[in-house]
């Protein structure tokens, strides 16, 4: 049996469909049943193939979303206003009420950081489709390797059940013939 034969056999026994009808998904599970092969890891997610700003914009991301970012921000933002609010009784002021230089740098800094936490979360759901693809795959193998070792077994225990009927079936003709035996001794003695 040559190894096409081999994997339409195994995708029609575990899934009841042509090999040549499967997803690539489902493909490659097969083949990686036909190989008998581990899993493994997806290339993918072990890699690290990211630029030098995907890196910076996942570390924007993890400082900008945590808590000491908005403990650290929200100080800086008392101090710069509590500094102008001194400096103003001695018109010293560089960023005078109602803080127009502070608004500037504030929507500045929103509107860089909003992109760059926007870049970084579509990398990370891109990564999560390829974990889930990658949790799929061997959910399935596992799945049809399982329905593999069931079918392994039923032929075994029908293999089994059969030889010992045929043992069984042997055994009782024996005893027939033993009682058929007895029964004739027992006509010719009487």
């Amino acid at each position: 049996m040559n190894i096409d034969d081999r994997l339409d056999q195994l995708s029609r026994q575990l899934l009841s469909v042509a090999y040549d009808d499967l997803t690539d998904v489902q493909k490659s599970v097969i083949d990686l049943i036909c190989d008998e092969a581990p899993t493994g890891l997806n290339k993918t997610l072990i890699n690290d193939d990211r630029t030098f700003w995907d890196r910076l914009a996942d570390s924007v991301a993890k400082v900008g979303g945590s808590w000491a970012f908005i403990g650290g921000f929200s100080a800086a933002l008392m101090a710069w206003i509590a500094l102008n609010v001194v400096l103003k009784r001695f018109d010293l002021a560089f960023d005078p009420y109602p803080f127009i230089f502070l608004n500037l740098l504030l929507s500045t800094v929103a509107a860089l950081q909003a992109p760059v936490i926007m870049m970084s979360q579509n990398r990370q759901a891109l990564k999560d489709r390829q974990n889930a693809e990658h949790d799929y795959v061997v959910n399935l193998r596992a799945e049809l390797e399982i329905m593999h070792l069931h079918a392994k077994l039923d032929a075994l225990r029908e293999r089994d059940i059969a030889e010992l009927s045929r043992h069984n079936a042997e055994a009782l003709a024996r005893l027939e013939a033993q009682v058929a035996a007895l029964a004739g001794k027992l006509e010719a003695r009487g």
